[in-house]
This record gives C-alpha cells, structure tokens and sequence, in this order.
C-alpha cells in the first residue's frame, strides 16, 4: 500500500500559519467509496484510508515509513510569502492618514 508524506496547508479560514509545522504520513485508498442507498453517506471497506499519522519533520515521517517498508511518495510544500503590512491592523484607524477615510 502506498502512502503520501506532506506538510498541510493553512486553511481558509485561518489567517496564521498554525498546525502547517508537521508532516502528515497518509496512506491512500486502496478501494472507491461506495454510497449507502438508504441514507446516502459515503462509506469505504479501507480502513487505513482512516490513518494519518504526524511527524515533527519530514525525516522522521521518512524514516518510520521505511522502517515499516510503507511505499511512500513525498509531496513538497508550496510556502508562502507571509503578508505584513508595516502598520498591521492599526493602519485602518490611523489618524495621520493623508485623505480622508470613508465607507
């Protein structure tokens, strides 16, 4: 069975950067998901489709996997360039604005 290494990215609704620090081993399905006729859920007969585990470094996800002989492929991070404005939140009600500021 083969398994995915990444490091998560920051939800939507998340402005920080907060639970992006660890990597996440995953394994992948092994069958489809199946939909229950009478109530409509989806449901799968994999159970490791339910695992993830997480690792303080890439390293140590890499090598718990090899020491288990888990197949596994590495997907590398996209990072982002943090946005700081240089007056913060403060900039929106600061009184040496040169215009005036209005809804």
């Amino acid at each position: 069975m083969r398994a995915r290494i990444y490091q998560p990215a920051k939800t939507a609704m998340q402005s920080g950067t907060a639970k992006t620090t660890t990597w996440v081993l995953e394994f992948a399905p092994a069958s489809a998901r199946a939909v229950d006729p009478l109530m409509g859920w989806t449901s799968s007969s994999d159970t490791q489709a339910q695992v993830k585990l997480r690792f303080d470094s890439r390293e140590a996800a890499e090598a718990y996997a090899t020491e288990n002989a888990i197949a596994f492929d590495v997907v590398e991070p996209n990072k982002r360039k943090p946005v700081i404005r240089a007056g913060g939140y403060g900039e929106n009600f600061a009184t040496n604005r040169r215009g005036v500021w209005t809804h």
